[in-house]
């Protein structure tokens, strides 16, 4: 073999040792999924258009409590903002504590407005604890959860079951960067019949088909009640709510006036700062977590006392 093969062949040798080769996974390597899920759930029927959810049952032991999650952002429920739920890990972190999640859609501004889509929250709740049984959850200990639009709509849907029997009512309520006060966005009064973009965005959310042309005090009227921030009553059941300085898309004025609201009713609430968070952030799965830590502490049953004989 002349100098000029030997050199070769040893540089091809060489070459060959420095790629990797690759083996056989072994099974036991394999990630375990932390959930199973269904997807496209009926909920609910509402003029011939069916209410989907999605349902995230955890692989490992349950603890027989469950969440439900109202999936809303720019009040669209389409599956991308389901997605978006699970780049947050929430899907991973809740069920890997035993979780089940109700991940529930309750459509979309082109076909719904606001307390539409309130109602269609509802719908959900009401499913979820008729169906307690089958999934093995206690009906009595659901926490609400949502993020930006879903957590308007989570807010008002705790805000508007304040009565204790109230077949829709909740253990707890946990909320990313929800709007709570429609007449007051980011510190300013807005012009409800003005040409801006969230004028416009507002009125589409808050006024019934069909009756686009009702007067400013009608519109004003329709904000408030679709505002969680004032409809607070004493009462409600604890609320977390996250929120980051740097979101330019729901300030987080809204969060502070909610909480000073249920401040005021005495309702317990914790307000986790996420200094300069956005609408989300990168690392929102680290607050998904602190959530997760939060909803644990409030459904936990209290331990009984029992007093000596």
């Amino acid at each position: 073999m002349s100098m000029v093969s030997c050199v070769r062949t040893l540089s091809l040798c060489a070459l060959l040792l420095l790629v990797p080769v690759s083996k056989p996974v072994n099974a036991a390597e394999q990630p375990v999924a932390l959930y199973q899920q269904q997807k496209n759930v009926v909920y609910a029927e509402v003029h011939g258009v069916g209410l989907l959810m999605d349902i995230f049952t955890p692989t490992g032991k349950s603890n027989g409590l469950a969440i439900v999650d109202v999936v809303s952002g720019a009040y669209h429920s389409d599956r991308g903002k389901l997605r978006d739920h699970e780049r947050a890990q929430m899907f991973d972190i809740f069920c890997s504590r035993g979780y089940t999640i109700f991940a529930i859609r309750p459509g979309s501004i082109d076909k719904f407005n606001g307390p539409e889509m309130l109602e269609n929250v509802n719908r959900g709740i009401l499913w979820v604890k008729a169906h307690a049984g089958e999934y093995k959850i206690d009906p009595d200990r659901l926490a609400l959860l949502g993020a930006s639009a879903g957590g308007h709509l989570a807010c008002m849907a705790a805000v508007s079951a304040a009565e204790p029997t109230a077949k829709t009512r909740v253990k707890a309520v946990a909320v990313f960067f929800p709007p709570t006060d429609l007449m007051n966005y980011g510190g300013l009064k807005l012009d409800i019949t003005g040409s801006d973009r969230l004028s416009q965005a507002i009125r589409q959310l808050i006024t019934p088909k069909g009756a686009e042309t009702i007067d400013e005090q009608k519109l004003d009227e329709l904000r408030t009640s679709f505002s969680p921030a004032r409809l607070v009553q004493p009462g409600l059941p604890p609320f977390l709510l996250i929120h980051g300085t740097a979101d330019f898309t729901v300030p987080i004025q809204q969060s502070r006036t909610m909480v000073a609201a249920l401040e005021k009713a005495n309702v317990p609430v914790t307000l986790i700062v996420k200094q300069g968070g956005g609408h989300p952030w990168p690392t929102i799965h680290e607050e998904v977590a602190k959530m997760a830590d939060w909803i644990d502490a409030q459904l936990q049953p209290k331990e009984t006392q029992v007093s000596e004989p």
